[in-house]
C-alpha cells in the first residue's frame, strides 16, 4: 500500500490488486478500511474512503479525513466533477475512440456478475486508443478509459459487451494473459479541495504485474 498524498483533511492512496476496498462482508480481513484503521482510524463511515475499486482493480483512491470534506468529495462524485482515468487491456483491436452508454444491472446468467440490461443503472464509458500490441497471432489494445458514472464492474461490462473483453477478467469472458485479476488500474485523479480552494490532481504508474505482464506483448 502507498500513501500518494496526505495532508490534514485527506489522504491519496494507491491501491493494490486483490484487496477489498471497503467491509462489506462479515468477518472479512485485510481491506482497505482495515488498513487505514489501523494508521489513521477516525470515526467517518468506511473510515473516509470516498468511493471504491473492484478487489482486482488497483489504482487510485481518495479518502477524506474530515466529515466536511468527506461530504464536499461525495457530492462531486454525485455531481460527476471528480475526474478518473483508467487504463486497460483488451482483447482485439480498437478501431476508433468513443462513448458506450448502457444501462447496467444484475445479470440473469450468473452469481455477483453485471450486464448490460433494460432498466438498469445509467452508465456511461468514454475511452481512447493508447496502443496496440500483438501476442501470440492475436491484436490486443490499450485503452485510456475515463468513467462518467461509477457502476459496479462498469468497465469491464462495457467492454465485454463490445466482445472487447479485458485481458485476466475470465468472469466476463477475457484470457488470463498470465493475470489473476483484470488488467484495470485507476491512474488519474482529479478533484477540487475545498478546504485549500484549489484543483489537485494526482497520477499513477501502472502496476508492477501489469507491467511485468506488458513486457510479453509487442507493440504495433
Amino acid at each position: 500500500m502507498q500513501i500518494v498524498y496526505e495532508d490534514e483533511w485527506l489522504m491519496v492512496v494507491n491501491k493494490p490488486a486483490g484487496m477489498t476496498t471497503t467491509k462489506e462482508k462479515k468477518g472479512e480481513e485485510g481491506t482497505l478500511e482495515d488498513f487505514l484503521a489501523g494508521i489513521r482510524k477516525n470515526n467517518l463511515p468506511r473510515n473516509g474512503i470516498v468511493h471504491r475499486l473492484d478487489k482486482g482493480t488497483s489504482g487510485l483512491v481518495l479518502v477524506a479525513k474530515d466529515e466536511q470534506v468527506l461530504m464536499d468529495l461525495k457530492k462531486q462524485f454525485k455531481e460527476r466533477k471528480v475526474k478518473k482515468k483508467y487504463w486497460a487491456m483488451v482483447m482485439g483491436g480498437v478501431t476508433i475512440d468513443g462513448m458506450i452508454n448502457w444501462p447496467i444491472g444484475r445479470s440473469k446468467y450468473g452469481f455477483g456478475k453485471f450486464g448490460v440490461e433494460v432498466g438498469g443503472k445509467e452508465a456511461v464509458t468514454e475511452f481512447k486508443l493508447i496502443d496496440k500490441y500483438r501476442k501470440d497471432g492475436k491484436i490486443y489494445s490499450l485503452v485510456e478509459i475515463n468513467l462518467k458514472t461509477g457502476r459496479t464492474h462498469q468497465i469491464r461490462v462495457h467492454f465485454s459487451h463490445l466482445k472487447w473483453p479485458l485481458v485476466g477478467d475470465r468472469l466476463y469472458g477475457g484470457e488470463s494473459g498470465g493475470l489473476e485479476r483484470p488488467f484495470l488500474h485507476c491512474v488519474y485523479l482529479k478533484y477540487w479541495h475545498s478546504m485549500l480552494k484549489k484543483e489537485m490532481e494526482f497520477k499513477s504508474e501502472l502496476s508492477s504485474d501489469l507491467k511485468m505482464v506488458l513486457k510479453d506483448y509487442e507493440k504495433i
